[in-house]
């Protein structure tokens, strides 16, 4: 729930704010929790009450009305609501610089699938979210946040007006894996695919972008033509395809042990 009169959000789930309270204490403006929580967020209580900003012990009940979601997990906390920056040309350099993985999502479907993908990310060390800015589904929401358990705090996330621009442009620097159901190469052919590629900074491995769509329409092919590879997660054909979610984890697992 985003508040806009205050311009917050309402961050819930234990780990969720756990990880904000570790990682960004200072865009917590207000914590609300259960007497049972109190302990494992006193050190949070202590810098609120130093910046004479308010928490309060409250019941289940209350806590719901907050954040409109019985998911809380006994704990809110109202924060600073995130913006997602514009890419620039000089993250697109770090990133290929320091050899870095990330994901390139267009039209993903809505947040459930934002917080999955970005709790794999965190668990699989990808650093980056690469957004559509056109895509109104996918937002930075507190269901994103409570389903991502506190990826959200260790990956970059940065929007783009064009993929297919961005892809063009990152191709260059970067190998691009785009995922697509019907692609005639595997999964299992990606360590290949990254050791024929000449990397841009010699003694380091290749920054990777994972590009994944729509789960009923995939990538429009204005995407895919401007990745450096297509490969599909193969399977017995009894359903189509995987959640996007699911197969985000299995690539960046594969990536992740290269």
């Amino acid at each position: 729930m985003r508040n806009k009169l205050t311009d917050e959000l309402a961050v819930c789930g234990l780990k969720a704010v756990l990880a904000l309270a570790e990682h960004h204490p200072e865009t917590i403006n207000r914590l609300f929790l259960r007497e049972d929580r109190f302990y494992g967020f006193t050190a949070v209580c202590k810098q609120l009450a130093q910046r004479k900003r308010p928490y309060k012990i409250c019941e289940s009940e209350e806590l719901e009305r907050i954040c409109k979601s019985v998911h809380h997990q006994g704990v809110v906390a109202m924060a600073v609501a995130p913006v997602i920056e514009p890419l620039t040309m000089e993250d697109l350099d770090f990133w290929a610089s320091e050899g870095k993985t990330g994901l390139v999502l267009h039209d993903v479907g809505n947040d459930h699938n934002l917080g999955a993908i970005a709790r794999a990310a965190a668990f699989f060390d990808a650093h980056f979210i690469v957004l559509n800015e056109g895509d109104s589904e996918v937002q930075l929401t507190t269901s994103a946040y409570r389903v991502a358990e506190g990826g959200m705090e260790h990956v970059a996330m940065r929007k783009v007006g064009s993929t297919a621009a961005f892809l063009k442009d990152a191709a260059k620097k970067i190998i691009v894996i785009g995922t697509d159901t019907r692609a005639r190469r595997r999964i299992g052919d990606l360590p290949g695919i990254v050791q024929d590629h000449p990397p841009t900074f010699p003694g380091k491995r290749p920054g990777i972008a994972l590009v994944l769509g729509n789960e009923e329409s995939g990538l429009p092919s204005e995407v895919k033509n401007n990745c450096t590879c297509l490969l599909r997660v193969p399977g017995t054909g009894s359903i189509e395809s995987l959640n996007v979610s699911q197969a985000a984890a299995l690539f960046l697992r594969e990536i992740y042990e290269l």
